[in-house]
């Protein structure tokens, strides 16, 4: 390197030789009173030892430069770390210095500082760029003075830690350096949370909001504040949170990014191509990040995100949809007369609720709205009766899990030329009105809303016509035998997987050798892969053969992680070979340890079904659209080394929408004793049949024998009923004569009185009320983690 090269006069050599300072001369380490110049940015760089990372001025095209670390190999030059990130330095007359007084400095071309190492020391001797991609400032006897992971700005890599001292923050918008809206951060509570926090407000969205610690698989009991992405693709933080790449493994170089768009994401570079490959998101559904259409700004999932505004308002910006929407009208205090509402289902706006009732009519909240000249809308859901009025309108969403209905207050005026202004809705927002649909339930009639079914009919009509074009497509490509695999498909659907082939499951598993499970769905057999781990591998039986049944299996997999729910580390699809591959849980199923061999303790029997119900309440409440398992029972639920439970076989599920009431099943799933009356009487099927099985599950947790035997024999064999009727006669008979539940005769007599008395008695209630014949009358599986978590801490 020409500035670096350093040549020394035998005499100004001498006191560096006899300083502390020396040490080995390289052409990859700045010494001191050495600089890098952004002129010979190409050229005066330094570099990791195994040429994997880089260091030098970083150019986007322009005049303005970055001090940065970019991966080398990577074919777009990835940047991991910025130094003046929110300061770029001129194209002329630029450069870092490492100064004689021991200073790292970043100064534009008239000498001003722009960025600055900021030590406690000034004997710094040299600066050089670990293999790790850690930038390193030595001092005397190679001691570290300063080093940029302990700086991080939007990219952690393996082995940096997360502490509560640092976070990570987006940048502004893809290809550029500045600072952005969303930080990685250890909280307040020692949790790691997502964060939007923009130029108005500031707002949590992962994990859940709507949900407590616990219930979102967290704990705050810990005084540390640490997370870190260990070499093989694990990450670990002190909040319980945890993950694994799809790719798991040695040797691979990897990125965890807080990206632009405010999802966490990890990244896997291929070494062939250059590119890099998401192993796992924090976020499916992009729509849940907050503050990704800025203020009134509503995110429509189509299923790609889109941003569009509300009828009556527009962009902001129209470059820059961070600047949100504003109305087209002057609110004021109008007679509500003036005032009409104007229904956007499935659309909600997260946080600023000025009033909340959780028993309303929809008069009452509509006329709540009405007398409040603050309030711009409100949201009604009428399965709960659930009301907020909305003082501002920030996070807007549109998604069909949402089941409540945005009601928008605007001036009677605009209502009534909606359809001129839609008619001449600009392009680039045309795409995402149309899929930002308008119910007329509770609002504007007749030629006011005109615009909506003929924009509803084209939408159906485009939608015929990109089926038809799939359809073709999926044929032509059938006949070249992509049979179970296309490149681009596999990459989407498989993000957080990694595709196994035969042979090596085979090699793994040896041949097949140690069943360890059967089910419905195919055998499962212990193995061990290349790099040490345990896997359980999953051999699909006939029912799989059906490349849309198996890639269904794949896609509900692929969107789901939660501590509570059997993880999976990948797949294979070869010809009729279909297999699963997941973790290895030690302990067996629930069943082996609750109808035989040695007795379950009283807390590890609740923490069962708090676990259980937690994985359920992922399930049907956290993923885009609603997943029903189909077949919880104690078989599918899972033991790992502390008897944390995990559900297994949810690949199984049925993936709906949340508004699905007329959801049908081709065949009944299931195991007789578990399945709600629902399947016998041809009901839809919701996710209250898992609230039944779940019902089933928790009595036979408490009891310890089997209630769900289908049939018992009665005296004299004159007649055949279920034991689990007879039970429940038996315990609606005390709960309804006002007699005591008498848990004494009814908690399983192996435990000798070692038992919380209120935590079976919530229990027993919850079982009971779980197997109502009526499903609109079984609870939630989020109200029963609630119930539960409220008794968890009882001795």
């Amino acid at each position: 390197m020409k500035h670096k090269a350093i040549i020394f006069s035998s005499f100004s050599l001498l006191p560096l030789i006899f300083s502390p300072c020396f040490s080995f001369a390289s052409s990859d380490v700045l010494l001191r009173g050495s600089s890098l110049s952004v002129e010979k940015h190409d050229s005066d760089t330094l570099s990791s030892p195994d040429k994997t990372f880089t260091c030098g001025f970083y150019g986007l095209g322009g005049n303005a430069y970055w001090f940065s670390i970019w991966f080398a190999n990577s074919s777009d030059r990835t940047v991991i770390w910025t130094a003046n990130r929110d300061k770029p330095a001129n194209g002329r007359g630029s450069k870092v210095t490492l100064r004689g007084t021991g200073a790292l400095a970043v100064t534009d071309a008239d000498g001003s500082v722009v960025w600055e190492a900021h030590t406690t020391s000034t004997d710094a001797c040299s600066l050089e760029l670990l293999n790790s991609g850690n930038l390193v400032l030595r001092g005397p006897h190679r001691r570290k003075l300063w080093q940029s992971f302990h700086h991080p700005t939007d990219t952690l890599l393996p082995t940096q830690l997360l502490t509560k001292k640092n976070k990570l923050v987006s940048y502004l918008k893809g290809g550029e350096f500045h600072s952005g809206y969303f930080n990685l951060y250890f909280d307040h509570d020692n949790v790691l949370r997502l964060m939007y926090d923009g130029p108005d407000i500031s707002s949590l969205y992962w994990p859940n909001p709507h949900f407590n610690v616990s219930t979102n698989g967290r704990t705050n009991d810990n005084s540390s504040r640490v997370a870190v992405l260990d070499e093989t693709g694990h990450f670990q933080s002190s909040d319980r949170f945890q993950f694994n790449a799809s790719d798991r493994g040695l040797r691979i170089k990897r990125r965890l990014t807080l990206d632009h768009d405010g999802n966490l994401r990890l990244y896997s570079l291929d070494d062939q191509s250059g590119l890099w490959i998401v192993t796992w998101q924090a976020l499916p559904a992009q729509c849940i990040v907050h503050g990704i259409c800025g203020r009134n700004g509503i995110c429509v999932h189509t299923p790609e995100p889109r941003c569009t505004c509300p009828p009556g308002y527009e962009m902001q910006e129209p470059s820059d949809w961070h600047e949100g929407c504003k109305p087209k009208f002057n609110f004021t205090c109008s007679k509500p007369r003036d005032v009409e509402f104007l229904a956007l289902p499935n659309t909600d706006y997260y946080g600023f609720n000025a009033v909340k009732n959780n028993n309303a009519s929809f008069n009452f909240c509509r006329q709540t709205c009405l007398d409040s000249c603050s309030c711009l809308g409100f949201i009604y859901v009428e399965s709960q009766r659930w009301c907020w009025t909305k003082s501002s309108l920030f996070n807007g969403y549109q998604v069909p899990s949402f089941p409540g209905t945005l009601h928008l207050k605007l001036p009677i005026s605009i209502v009534a030329s909606l359809e001129p202004i839609h008619n001449g809705s600009a392009p680039e927002c045309s795409a995402a009105r149309d899929q930002l649909l308008v119910d007329t339930s509770y609002g504007t009639i007749g030629k006011r809303v005109r615009w909506a079914y003929l924009y509803g009919f084209a939408s159906a009509f485009g939608a015929v016509e990109i089926l038809i074009f799939f359809s073709g497509w999926w044929i032509l490509f059938r006949k070249r035998d992509v049979h179970c695999i296309v490149e681009d498909g596999y990459a989407a659907i498989t993000s957080q997987f990694r595709r196994f082939n035969y042979d090596e499951l085979k090699r793994a598993t040896r041949n097949f050798k140690v069943e360890i499970g059967r089910g419905a769905s195919g055998l499962v057999y212990k193995g061990v892969l290349a790099d040490r781990r345990v896997v359980a591998v999953k051999r699909l039986g006939d029912v799989y053969h059906e490349e849309e049944v198996f890639w269904a299996e794949v896609r509900t997999i692929g969107k789901i992680n939660h501590m509570n729910l059997m993880r999976t580390w990948g797949f294979c699809c070869e010809g009729k070979h279909k297999l699963l591959v997941y973790e290895y849980v030690e302990n067996r199923s629930l069943d082996k340890h609750l109808f035989c061999g040695d007795v379950i303790e009283w807390r590890e029997r609740f923490r069962i079904a708090l676990g259980t119900a937690k994985g359920l309440a992922y399930l049907h409440h956290e993923c885009l659209e609603w997943v029903i398992h189909c077949d919880v029972k104690p078989e599918n639920i899972l033991l790992d080394k502390t008897f944390e439970p995990k559900i297994a076989d949810f690949g199984l599920a049925k993936l709906l929408q949340r508004d699905g009431a007329n959801t049908q099943f081709s065949c009944v799933r299931g195991t007789k004793g578990y399945l709600a009356p629902e399947w016998a009487l041809n009901l839809p099927i919701t996710v209250k049949v898992d609230v039944y099985s779940y019902g089933v599950t928790v009595l036979e947790i408490v009891r310890g024998i089997r209630l769900s035997n289908w049939v018992m024999e009665k005296a004299g064999n004159e007649e055949q009923e279920a034991e689990l009727t007879v039970f429940i006669r038996e315990m609606k008979r005390r709960y309804q004569c006002g007699e005591d539940w008498g848990i004494e005769d009814l908690v399983d007599e192996r435990l000798k009185g070692q038992y919380s008395r209120k935590q079976a008695g919530v229990l027993l209630e919850i079982g009971v009320t779980c197997l109502e014949e009526d499903r609109n009358k079984r609870p939630t599986m989020d109200s029963i983690v609630n119930q539960l978590l409220e008794v968890d801490d009882e001795p």
